[in-house]
């Protein structure tokens, strides 16, 4: 496909401005003088074959990887120029992933401590067999060490086994490794996600379920803190009509016979709500809006990043009260304890009169939420990048640093729990988050393929070729069918188990089979909950397997 769409290009530019892409010194040089037009050409044409459907598999971002070894085999000469937007890539990638990360994965690590742990010995496993694997085939470590990293779809430890080896070799067996290590993934996976784990030791899923709202007739005298689900943040209360008068509920008032009221939920806690202190209605309280008003606000306002809604205290401030909050594509229960982020959604039930004054306090712009606070960015990379400077002498000589993958990936996973420290805001609103991490992997990914075009050329069709792509496809499955042993044995789902071997890989290609295939949050759970762990673990683990 690529070469089809480079025959194409390359009579254009030589028609177009007196120039072809071609394997000549003379008719390569506007690729050797504009680096950047090249990057972005092969941005472009990863991006088409990123989407070209192989069955189930697609590539994806990696797509600029294929590419970029494409065009950098016909122009050789730029892989000295590709240092600098190679970290550049990386460093935004790993810091916006650890930002998102934090939250998730310092929450789950008692919860999920044992599955980490087991994560843990697995990739040590994987490390062992491809160490053990390279040295029967022959292979050279730093060779070895890019297969490693390609089976297991690890961009971060590519950077750092390229920084450790200073050649473009790793990126080679990476390139090698990548395909196979995707296929075994998704073939593994479609194994296990629709099998019957029993589940012991995990939630029951909340797949098909969605909040609801009722209204409900009181008919008895109870305090609002003690409604059922209300202590434990299952319900939301909003509206509430006594008489002829209609507002918004007080968390601190007692509810009394003849009362109606909105609760917000998921509908057994609703259910269960309800049946405690009367009846449900059919008519719905939020369908007359002559003095309450329900509408959406957008967290725009960065003081309000890292507060808790119980922070915001609405209720003394304006008699309002949140009910849900939208966040991508989640809807959440807004419980007291919830961080809010920039770009939330917040649904809000409030006196007419207080609008103005709630739409000052959110902010409510959606052109804020999709800027970028240059000080928190620039200074979080820049603590990430210097922490990656800092060298430790191990015994025996060896020298290891963190580097340009781990080093901006940690402090962004503490930036992400910490989301704001004082004025400074970590967070980024989660269009922006996305939207630089796509790009800083696109960009790296094509700066790598670039570099090591004419080493892969010389390789890929070769027994040599066919050996390294045999020994990713046994390292992937041998990582992922011990994780999928791991989740049986500690009790978890087969969705939580299926995620979880998406994100040991870190391949979103895998985790949106997994979600196609069965609808249930505990899927992304077991990705967010291992994604980091695993790409630190993996970047670690590239010293030992160049060691032998």
């Amino acid at each position: 496909m690529v070469a089809a769409l480079m025959s194409v290009l390359m009579p254009v530019f030589a028609n177009g401005a007196g120039f072809a892409l071609a394997t000549s010194q003379e008719s390569n040089s506007v690729l050797m003088e504009s680096p950047l037009l090249t990057i972005f050409l092969v941005v472009a044409l990863g991006g088409i074959v990123g989407v070209i459907p192989f069955g189930p598999l697609r590539f994806g971002a990696a797509g600029a990887l294929f590419v970029g070894l494409f065009i950098g085999n016909l122009a050789p000469g730029l892989a000295d120029q590709m240092g600098l937007i190679q970290s550049l890539g990386l460093a935004l990638f790993v810091y916006t992933v650890g930002l998102a990360a934090g939250q998730t994965f310092f929450a789950d690590l008692r919860r999920q401590s044992r599955l980490m742990a087991a994560v843990i010995a697995v990739l040590i496993v994987g490390a062992v067999v491809a160490i053990i694997g390279g040295k029967m085939l022959g292979f050279d470590p730093a060779l070895t060490v890019g297969v490693f990293a390609g089976s297991l779809t690890a961009t971060p430890a590519l950077a750092a086994a390229t920084a450790a080896t200073g050649s473009g070799v790793p990126a080679v067996g990476y390139s090698l490794g990548y395909p196979l290590g995707v296929v075994v993934g998704i073939l593994v996976v479609a194994w296990v996600i629709n099998r019957t784990f029993p589940g012991t030791n995990d939630t029951p899923s909340l797949a098909g379920q969605q909040l609801r709202a009722v209204t409900a007739n009181v008919e008895k005298t109870v305090q609002v803190r003690k409604v059922p689900g209300w202590k434990q943040q299952l319900i939301r209360m909003s509206y509430l009509q006594r008489g002829s008068t209609q507002r918004v509920i007080s968390p601190g008032e007692d509810l009394l016979p003849g009362d109606r009221v909105v609760i917000v939920g998921l509908p057994d806690d609703v259910d269960r709500a309800v049946n405690a202190i009367g009846s449900q209605l059919r008519e719905h309280l939020a369908d007359d809006r002559s003095e309450v008003q329900f509408k959406s606000f957008v967290v725009s306002r960065s003081r309000l990043a890292g507060r808790s809604i119980a922070d915001l205290n609405l209720s003394s401030r304006f008699g309002a009260m949140i009910t849900r909050v939208q966040r991508g594509d989640l809807e959440l229960l807004a419980s007291e304890d919830l961080h809010l982020e920039l770009g939330d959604r917040l649904a809000v039930a409030y006196p007419r009169p207080e609008e103005a004054n709630l739409e000052e306090f959110f902010g409510n712009s959606e052109r804020k939420i999709s800027e970028v606070d240059a000080v928190g960015l620039g200074l979080g990379l820049a603590a990430g990048l210097f922490l990656g400077t800092i060298e430790l002498h191990l015994p025996g000589g060896t020298i290891f640093s963190l580097g340009a993958a781990a080093g901006p990936l940690i402090v962004g996973m503490v930036l992400g729990y910490l989301q704001r420290t004082g004025p400074l805001v970590w967070q980024l609103p989660l269009a922006a988050n996305l939207t630089i991490r796509q790009l800083g992997l696109l960009l790296f990914l094509a700066a790598v393929g670039i570099a090591s075009g004419p080493a892969f050329a010389d390789t890929a069709f070769s027994m040599l070729g066919l050996k390294a792509g045999l020994l990713a496809a046994v390292i992937a499955a041998v990582v992922l069918i011990l994780t999928a042993l791991a989740g049986r044995l500690l009790g978890l789902s087969a969705p939580r188990t299926a995620g979880a071997m998406a994100g040991i890989l870190g391949q979103p290609a895998i985790l949106a089979f997994a979600s196609a295939k069965v609808l249930d949050e505990r899927i992304e759970s077991g990705y967010a909950a291992l994604f980091a762990l695993g790409i630190i673990i993996k970047i670690v683990l590239v010293s030992l397997v160049l060691a032998f």
